[in-house]
C-alpha cells in the first residue's frame, strides 16, 4: 500500500474528522516525534534491497507531518554492516536497516528468513510471513536479543554468482575461493569450496586483486551497480541458493514499546509499504540489466536441471544437519516446509507453466 496521500500535509496534533455511521471521529496521525538514527548494511542505492528504506523514510515523514523521521546511514558510516543487530540489541542506536542472514553465526534460524536455498518464491513467502506462522517465529527469535524486527523489503532471485568458468557440474565447486552467503555458502562448504564472507564495497577489489576467484551478492541490477561484469563474464543463474532476499528494519524493544500505538502503526504500515516499492523497483530493473549484459557479451548461463536437483539434495543435507543441532531453526524449517506442501497444488495448477512465456 502507498502512504502518499493528502494526510501528508498534516501537522502535529491537526484532527482528522471523519463520519463513521454519523458518528464524528477524531485521530491524530502522530502523537509523538521520533527522531531515529538508522545505520544501513548495504548502500542505499541499491534497487529493491536498500531503497525501500527511502521510500519509508520519506513517507513516513510525509504522513507524520514531520513528527517521524527515521535518518538512514551509510555502511561504516556509523557503524560496520555486520554489527547492526548488537547495536540495536544494546540500544546503541534505537533501529538498523539490514539483511539479517549476516547474523546466522549467533543465530542459525535466520538465513531462513534472509533468503534460503530451494526455498519459497517472493509471492508465497510473503503469504508464509504474514497470514502463516512466520511473523510469530522472528518477532519470537529476536525478542531474546530485545529487537523488534519488521520484514521492510523482498525481492525475487538472485543470480547464483560471477565464475571466471562455467559451472557444468558439482565438481566444479570444489577449490574455489569464492564469496557466497547464508545457507548457500555452507552447501558450497560441503562441496569442496572455501567461502568467505565479505560485504559489497570489498567485491569488486577482492575479484580484481584475485583474492577470490567467484562470488555472488545479489541480482542483476544490482551486480551491475557494483562493476562485477567488468572483471567476470560467466554468470551463473539461477539464484538456487536464494530463491528471494529480504531485508528488515530492525527495532530496539525498549524503544518500540515506549511509541504510542499510533507511531508503531505509522512504522508497520511504512514497512509493508517499502516491502511492495521495493519488489515492484526490483522486478522492474532486472530485464534491464540481463539485456545490458547480452549486449556486453557477459555469458548468463543457466544451470542443467541435473546440476540443480543435485545441488539441491545437497542443500536437504546441509537443511536437516543445521535442523538437528538448532531447536529454532528445525521450527523454521518445518513451518516453511510445510507451507511449501501446502502451497504446491496452487501454485502448480494456478500459475502458467513457466516455459508457457517465450523469451527471444
Amino acid at each position: 500500500m502507498s502512504l502518499k496521500f493528502p494526510l501528508s500535509k498534516l501537522t502535529h496534533g491537526l484532527a482528522v474528522a471523519a463520519l463513521i455511521g454519523g458518528t464524528a471521529v477524531s485521530t491524530n496521525v502522530a502523537a509523538e516525534k521520533v527522531r531515529w538514527q538508522v545505520p544501513l548494511a548495504f548502500p542505499s542505492h541499491l534497487i529493491g534491497l536498500t531503497t525501500p528504506v527511502k521510500h519509508l523514510t520519506e513517507n513516513l515523514k510525509a504522513i507524520s507531518g514531520g513528527d517521524v523521521e527515521l535518518r538512514y546511514y551509510e555502511p561504516g558510516e556509523l557503524i560496520p554492516a555486520f554489527e547492526i543487530m548488537d547495536a540495536v540489541s544494546t540500544g546503541k542506536y534505537p533501529a538498523g536497516y539490514t539483511w539479517v542472514g549476516y547474523d546466522q553465526g549467533t543465530i542459525p534460524a535466520l538465513p531462513l528468513y534472509s533468503g534460503a536455498p530451494f526455498n519459497m518464491e517472493p509471492p508465497a513467502y510473503l503469504a508464509w510471513y504474514y497470514e502463516g506462522e512466520g511473523k510469530e517465529l522472528l518477532e519470537e527469535i529476536y525478542d531474546k536479543r530485545n529487537i523488534h524486527p519488521m520484514l521492510c523489503s523482498i525481492i525475487g532471485p538472485e543470480g547464483a554468482g560471477w565464475f571466471a568458468k562455467p559451472i557444468e557440474g558439482l565438481d566444479d565447486f570444489d577449490g574455489l575461493r569464492i564469496r557466497f552467503a547464508g545457507i548457500g555458502g555452507k552447501v558450497l562448504e560441503e562441496l569442496g569450496a572455501s567461502v568467505t564472507m565479505l560485504p559489497a564495497g570489498e567485491l569488486y577489489q577482492a575479484l580484481e586483486r584475485g583474492t577470490i576467484d567467484a562470488t555472488e551478492f545479489s541480482q542483476p541490477a544490482i551486480d551491475k551497480m557494483l562493476g562485477l561484469d567488468q572483471i567476470i563474464k560467466n554468470y551463473i543463474m539461477p539464484g538456487w541458493h536464494q530463491t528471494l532476499t529480504t531485508s528488515h528494519l530492525l527495532v530496539n524493544k525498549d524503544v518500540w514499546n515506549k511509541l504510542e500505538p499510533q507511531s508503531r502503526a505509522l512504522i508497520e504500515m511504512g514497512c509493508e509499504s517499502a516491502t511492495l516499492k521495493g519488489f515492484a523497483q526490483s522486478e522492474y530493473a532486472q530485464p534491464t540489466a540481463l539485456r545490458e549484459y547480452e549486449e556486453e557479451g557477459v555469458n548468463a548461463q543457466t544451470l542443467p536441471e541435473p546440476v540443480l536437483r543435485e545441488l539441491e539434495d545437497a542443500t536437504n543435507k546441509v537443511l536437516d544437519d543445521i535442523a538437528s543441532e538448532d531447536e529454532m531453526f528445525k521450527r523454521v524449517l518445518t513451518s516453511q516446509r510445510d507451507f511449501m506442501k501446502h502451497h504446491s497444488i496452487w501454485h502448480s495448477k494456478g500459475y502458467l507453466p513457466r516455459d508457457f512465456y517465450e523469451y527471444d
